[in-house]
C-alpha cells in the first residue's frame, strides 16, 4: 500500500471562513474527510498535516522521507517565499505534487512565482479543493507506473 501525506501550509486551517471567494465555503474538516475517503478508495495510507510554522513544515518534509512514498503540498504562502521548504523538497526525491485551491496566476503579482515548483513533480492550482483529489488519483497513478 502506498502512504502518501498532505502538508498544508499557513491559513488553511480557516478554510471556509477567509476569502470564500478564492477558497470556496468549505471548511478544513470537510476538506480533511474527502481526502481521507478518496485514499480509502484507491486503498492509499494518507496522512494529512496544517501547520503554520516554517520550521514545523520543514521537519515534517524531512521526516516524511522515510515514512512516504510521495507529498501532496500546498505551502500557501510560504510557497512565494520559502527557500527552506524549497530545500527540503528537493531532498524528497520521491513524487511531489504542488497545489494551490486558487489560481495563483489570476491574484496579486507577488503570487504569481512559486519558489518550489522547480522540485516539485508537478502543479495544480485553481481548481478549488477539488484539486486535491486530482492531487490524490494523479499520485496514485504515478506511484502505480512507478513514474
Amino acid at each position: 500500500m502506498s502512504k502518501l501525506i498532505i502538508i498544508n501550509g499557513p491559513n488553511l486551517n480557516l478554510l471556509g471562513e477567509r476569502e470564500q471567494t478564492q477558497y470556496g465555503s468549505k471548511d478544513y474538516k470537510y476538506l480533511e474527510e474527502i481526502c481521507l475517503t478518496k485514499a480509502r478508495d484507491l486503498n492509499i495510507g494518507l496522512e494529512i498535516k496544517q501547520s503554520n510554522i516554517e520550521g514545523d513544515i520543514v521537519n515534517i518534509i524531512q521526516n516524511a522521507r522515510k515514512t512516504h512514498d510521495g507529498i501532496i503540498i500546498n505551502a500557501a504562502g510560504y510557497s512565494h517565499t520559502s527557500v527552506a521548504i524549497r530545500d527540503a523538497l528537493s531532498i524528497f526525491k520521491k513524487p511531489i505534487i504542488e497545489l494551490h485551491i486558487s489560481n495563483i496566476y489570476k491574484r496579486e503579482n507577488f503570487r504569481h512565482k512559486s519558489l518550489i515548483s522547480a522540485v516539485v513533480t508537478g502543479i495544480i492550482c485553481g481548481l478549488g479543493i477539488n484539486g486535491y483529489i486530482l492531487a490524490i488519483n494523479s499520485m496514485h497513478e504515478m506511484l502505480k507506473n512507478e513514474n
